[in-house]
């Protein structure tokens, strides 16, 4: 049985229109696209993670501060990326607006590093969301036909569930929690350049700390001794930067629950800091709004075959209503140069900002 739902739709299924292939979504439809499966026939909406241990496929969408859409779909088959029926109208780049200024994001670097200084905290990943009007009814699967071709990723994802208000389009390259039955890996972000060359001891000392941070997430519910770190600094080439990644894996506990393991991990170490609740007071006190499903998780439970795979929430655009947001973002600790900072959020945000822009050659 189903565990009880705070709302519920009946099946409600895609036009049955195809382009090439491909499904053609319009605004107002529920669907998923993850891991190259499209969901369908919206059966259950929940906030509650109990939902995942029951059977079903679940797209998979939490904001930072902690709020869950669980969706449960009835019809998920492998397929290409949806398209739109109308094309991308774009963004030009002027028209973004930045929750925090270049000075005032310096002036929250500052403040982070006199925090590490009075031993108040290692690392902070500090933040600052951006936002755009776009026309209210485009859906955005035809800005992730763009994303697909110019900044292909390893955790790329739609999710539409007007019951919930997600609207969601990721292309994040960063891996937040696997699950296979018991075992489970997350494999965070941290360091980030144009090139290997740009990367830095700061960076490799990021990493590190936030890679301790995760391993002590998972101990909490993970067999003892089965933590395990694998594949330390490994270089990722991404379209137009490169990251340093590690990778941790642990066996669960017997019994545990969803619910437990993600008020284990969540929010993700790489996009909080360390310690994990200093971090997250710090950036209460210096971010001036909430982040939303950035830094947050998008993905997908095959609650059937004990399966998962949920992606850190960057490189994300998101909609309410008529605005559409970004966030882009950095991790601070002493070694920290304010300018360099923001350049690197400038940096993760650059392409897909681009790839969003208006395009008038485009038919």
């Amino acid at each position: 049985m189903i565990a009880p739902v705070h709302r519920q739709a009946g099946p409600r299924r895609l036009p049955s229109d195809t382009v090439d292939g491909a499904q053609i979504v319009t605004a107002g439809q529920p669907y998923a696209y993850l891991a190259g499966r499209l969901a369908t026939a919206l059966l259950d909406v929940s906030d509650d993670p109990a939902v995942l241990d029951t059977q079903g496929f679940w797209a998979v969408v939490g904001t930072f501060e902690g709020a869950w859409t669980f969706a449960r779909f009835g019809q998920v088959v492998h397929a290409p990326q949806p398209v739109s029926a109308h094309p991308w109208l774009g963004v030009p780049p002027g028209s973004w607006a930045s929750s925090l200024s270049e000075s005032q994001y310096r002036s929250g670097v500052s403040a982070v590093r006199e925090l590490v200084a009075a031993g108040e905290v290692y690392q902070v990943n500090l933040c600052r969301v951006m936002s755009a009007e776009v026309a209210p009814l485009l859906p955005l699967a035809s800005l992730g036909t763009r994303l697909g071709r110019g900044n292909p990723a390893p955790y790329s994802a739609q999710v539409v569930v007007p019951e919930a208000g997600v609207d969601v389009l990721s292309a994040s390259p960063e891996l937040f929690l696997r699950r296979d039955g018991d075992v489970v890996a997350s494999a965070p972000i941290k360091g980030t350049g144009r090139t290997a060359g740009d990367l830095t001891a700061k960076d490799v000392a990021e990493n590190v700390m936030i890679v301790d941070l995760v391993r002590n997430d998972l101990g909490r519910v993970c067999e003892i001794g089965s933590v395990v770190v694998n594949d330390v600094l490994a270089l990722e080439q991404h379209p137009g930067l490169v990251h340093l990644v590690s990778t941790v894996r642990g066996r669960l506990r017997s019994g545990t629950s969803w619910s437990h393991l993600l008020a284990a991990t969540f929010p993700p170490g790489s996009v909080s800091g360390a310690p994990k609740s200093s971090a997250l007071r710090t950036i209460g006190q210096i971010e001036p709004v909430a982040r939303g499903p950035y830094c947050g998780a998008v993905g997908w439970v095959d609650a059937d075959a004990r399966t998962a795979a949920l992606a850190v929430g960057i490189r994300i655009f998101w909609r309410s209503g008529s605005t559409l947001h970004f966030g882009t973002g950095a991790g601070i600790t002493w070694g920290s140069d304010p300018g360099r900072e923001w350049q690197e959020t400038e940096l993760k945000a650059d392409r897909l900002l681009g790839l969003a822009a208006v395009d008038r050659s485009a038919s």
